[in-house]
């Protein structure tokens, strides 16, 4: 399975950077882990899990997590990222390596300062299901 996660993050990634109002709010920050070396916000691809689906056809379940670093004072710029990523994300379809996404869905936002104050996070959780792409289309 692992073609098929490294596929949605590659099409997640250029999806995102393709974004204009992301664009306009993260630059070109979006990867799988905070760098403290760039500018903020930055928008992560985290956490995800997958299990086969054992439908017609086959494909992967993908449940995922993003997130939006920032240090902002206060939680307008992670809910922007967050928001301006749901917008581009839910429902889209998209392909990378042979892979594409059957399906792809927010299921959750949430946003909220870290503990010592520092940083603003939004987490974005999405549900994607893929498929591999038939060698005739």
């Amino acid at each position: 399975m692992s073609g098929h996660e490294n596929a949605l993050t590659k099409a997640l990634i250029a999806a995102l950077r393709e974004d204009a109002t992301l664009e306009a709010l993260v630059g070109d920050r979006i990867w799988e882990r905070v760098r403290e070396d760039a500018g903020f916000p930055q928008l992560l691809i985290g956490r995800g899990e997958s299990r086969p689906v054992t439908a017609d056809g086959g494909g992967v379940e993908h449940r995922l997590t993003l997130s939006c670093a920032s240090r902002f004072n206060g939680l307008e710029e992670a809910r922007a990222v967050a928001s301006a990523a749901r917008a581009r994300l839910d429902g889209a379809r998209m392909e990378a390596d042979g892979v594409r996404t059957v399906s792809l869905n927010v299921t959750f936002v949430d946003a909220f300062r870290s503990g010592d104050g520092q940083r603003a996070w939004a987490v974005i959780r999405l549900r994607a299901v893929t498929e591999e792409v038939a060698g005739d289309e």
